[in-house]
């Protein structure tokens, strides 16, 4: 049964933007319309949003720094602290790190619990 105060809304996306959105709810867990709801009421700017062509594809088997980053929404240096602390999956190549998706998005389920801001959004 429909909640009295939520309205369905269908919208057409472009295929990146709707495989973007897509891989947000696989690795955080929530659902479509909480997602949205929650970019919105976070003062997500109603226009125009660009998601990043470099954005890791759903498929990458394996992910350098920038694409964990990317995927992850952090810097960089974010992404090598935790990779040397050990706080990421990950093993390192030469000078570089290579990250399993599926291991990160294990790691990204598997973390502490949800915030209270987040907690009912699943």
């Amino acid at each position: 049964m429909a909640e009295p105060d939520r309205v369905p809304l269908y919208v057409r996306l472009p295929r990146a933007q709707a495989d973007a959105l897509d891989r947000a709810v696989e690795a955080t867990g929530v659902r479509k319309g909480h997602l949205v709801t929650r970019l919105i009421s976070d003062g997500l700017p109603l226009g125009r949003l660009e998601i990043a062509e470099d954005a890791p594809s759903s498929d990458a088997p394996v992910l350098t720094v920038p694409e964990v980053a990317a995927l992850l929404r952090v810097s960089e240096d974010e992404v090598l602290e935790r990779l040397e602390a050990r706080d990421l999956p990950g093993r390192r190549f030469g000078d570089g790190w290579r990250v399993a998706r599926p291991a990160l998005l294990a790691w990204l389920a598997a973390g502490d619990p949800a915030p209270e801001s987040m907690r009912g959004f699943r």
